[in-house]
């Protein structure tokens, strides 16, 4: 099992009881942090969670003054989103509410698929399962991206554990 660092646990304590009293829909991590706690040897920078769009609204409004307004995500050109970025102690969160990905054929919504609970100290964390973070991942088309589907893929058929 990959190593959780402080920064992450401190980020991740914070919101996830949040997100689950604000968001009304179905909300999961995605990106780097999801593939972590599914035991992939990544680093995270930041923490990515897919909401609803109503859920990301909420978010604002909750989240306000933890907002950076000026921080521009990379991708406009393949990925939109009711976007934010906030500032929490250990790491950003970017909240990306009704995703979309456009690979050339029109824009398309990214559906986090089924979803597992992992354990972290007494938070129950919703990532998407090993095999539907891969097929995210790989929709991506970022190198980073297929660098983490590869690690991820190792790990096909594993059940995900209880982060210690």
């Amino acid at each position: 099992m990959s190593h959780v660092t402080p920064a992450l646990y401190t980020t991740l304590a914070e919101i996830v009881p949040e997100l689950h009293v604000q968001c009304l829909d179905p909300w999961c991590l995605i990106g780097s942090a999801a593939a972590l706690l599914a035991g992939a040897d990544v680093g995270v920078a930041d923490v990515d969670v897919l909401t609803s769009r109503e859920d990301a609204e909420r978010l604002m409004a909750s989240w306000s003054e933890r907002r950076e307004h000026v921080y521009e995500p990379a991708g406009a050109e393949r990925f939109r989103s009711h976007f934010a970025r906030f500032r929490f102690p250990g790491m950003p969160v970017e909240v990306m509410g009704g995703l979309e990905l456009n690979r050339g054929d029109g824009w398309k919504p990214v559906q986090a698929g089924r979803l597992t609970l992992v354990g972290l100290n007494g938070l129950a964390v919703p990532v998407p399962s090993i095999e539907d973070q891969i097929r995210i991942l790989e929709s991506f088309g970022r190198e980073k991206d297929h660098q983490r589907a590869t690690l991820l893929r190792k790990l096909s058929g594993s059940p995900l554990r209880i982060v210690p």
